[in-house]
């Protein structure tokens, strides 16, 4: 059997080369080489992040040829002054994986200098992070935002990675010259996806990237573990044991848990709405006016209930029935008011639009009560977690996570309350030069107890 510190040095940067930015005349410098060494990389992924972010750090003694029969350091050599381009390959022999992606330098800082070396550290970003902040969306779009969000990102942010987007309700907006980003973001909570029964039960939408390309993955489609074509995707496993069997299933062992959330804040709950949130409405053009109080814990045979989500775990967390307030549509603990938008920016010829002049554009009846607890109910229980590196994994993903059930029993057992599927949140690879390589999960789910079978 392989040592940990064996298993956990079985990766390598094969490559990390820093190309000058256009104008420059000094050549482009592979860290690791020429002088420089690398000792800390890390390498981070979020569905709350809507583009990569990385860090290095290493230290330089001075070899870089900034100009014949002279050499310094590479960021006073090239200079770096953010916006170089940065070339990784980033080899992980464990898992027959490698992180292949060009990312640019946000900010260079030059942390320590003596006579003899230094130690620089370079923020990574994106380049389309970049570019989103120097363009802006001036026109309007029909048919389902999805379709719009890739148009945004092909012609706006004229991105050439992959998209994989679920598909949406429909939705007329315009860009307002608003940043592709934000605009992306600010309509993300007004998705439905094209799941059976999911209208007027489930929506909301997460924006993100990761090293395969973008996503506009939705809530319930990422707790489903499906891609965005609907395909079940492999599930890895991971247990809290002191070692694994592969022969029991799991493909790797947690070396660390830092935290378990399982119920959350309460009152923070209560003020988001995650219970249960009334939507008031009303029509300038008619005076309609309407109270909506839908209940996540309500009649399960009700729109919005919990029977008809996808839940990556038995129960949906419940609030103590003693705190209940009895009455016709008063258990509520948040309210919102919208303006229904009739009429909007309808198309086509002059019959079409006046035949189209009575029809609502965006549903909050339907869609935005539904986001609002959504989203609270997906972060309702939290973990961390610490395995030895794996380049497969992606922000998005669906694993399974044992943890260990702490009783009185004589033999340690799975827990199987707070065991079972979650989605990873965030995620980080960290690479030491001397530790050599480690993963960093955060993941989530939107309910408890143990369900399902992923060996």
């Amino acid at each position: 059997m392989a040592r940990q510190s064996d298993i956990a040095r079985n990766y390598s940067l094969n490559k990390f080369v820093i190309t000058p930015s256009k104008g420059r005349n000094t050549p482009p410098v592979d860290l690791g080489a020429d002088g420089t060494t690398i000792t800390d990389f890390y390498y981070y992924e979020s569905i709350l992040n809507d583009t990569l972010k990385a860090t290095v750090t290493y230290s330089d003694i001075g070899q870089y040829p900034a100009k014949e029969g002279v050499t310094k350091t590479v960021i006073s050599g090239m200079p770096i002054e953010g916006g170089e381009t940065v070339n990784i390959f980033f080899k992980d022999m464990n898992h027959d994986t490698t992180l292949k992606i060009d990312l640019q330098v946000r900010s260079p800082n030059q942390n320590s200098i003596d006579t003899k070396k230094s130690l620089t550290t370079l923020d990574l970003v994106s380049e389309e992070s970049v570019i989103n902040l120097k363009k802006i969306v001036t026109k309007s779009y029909s048919g389902p935002i999805s379709e719009s969000f890739k148009d945004i990102l092909k012609n706006v942010i004229n991105t050439t990675k992959d998209l994989k987007f679920e598909r949406t309700n429909e939705l007329k907006f315009e860009g307002k010259s608003k940043h592709p980003f934000h605009l992306i973001n600010s309509f993300s909570n007004k998705c439905v996806p094209d799941l059976d029964k999911a209208y007027g039960n489930t929506a909301g939408f997460f924006f993100y990237e990761t090293s395969e390309g973008f996503n506009f993955r939705s809530i319930d489609g990422l707790i489903s573990g499906n891609d965005e074509s609907g395909r079940k995707k492999n599930v890895k496993r991971y247990s809290y044991t002191g070692t694994v069997n592969t022969s029991t299933g799991y493909d790797d062992k947690i070396l660390e848990i830092n935290s378990i959330s399982p119920s959350g804040d309460i009152l923070k709950k209560l003020e988001a709405g995650t219970y249960s949130t009334r939507t008031i409405i009303f029509d300038p053009f008619n005076c309609y006016y309407e109270v909506i109080n839908p209940n996540a814990q309500g009649d399960s045979s009700a729109k919005g209930s919990e029977k008809n989500l996808t839940k990556a775990g038995k129960n949906l967390p419940k609030i103590n029935p003693k705190f209940n307030v009895e009455g016709n549509n008063q258990d509520f603990s948040k309210t919102k008011y919208y303006l229904l938008d009739t009429g909007t920016m309808p198309t086509g010829p002059t019959q079409q639009q006046i035949q189209k002049s009575k029809t609502i554009n965006f549903d909050p009846k339907n869609i935005a009560n539904q986001a609002s607890m959504r989203y609270n109910q997906f972060f309702s229980s939290l973990t961390s977690i610490v395995i030895f590196g794996d380049l497969s994994l992606h922000a998005g993903d669906l694993i399974w996570i044992d943890p260990p059930e702490l009783s009185n029993k004589q033999t340690q057992e799975m827990d199987e309350q707070f065991g079972g599927y979650y989605v990873i949140v965030d995620l980080c690879h960290y690479y030491s030069l001397t530790d050599g390589c480690y993963t960093r999960l955060i993941a989530t789910r939107d309910s408890v107890g143990k369900t399902g079978n992923p060996f």
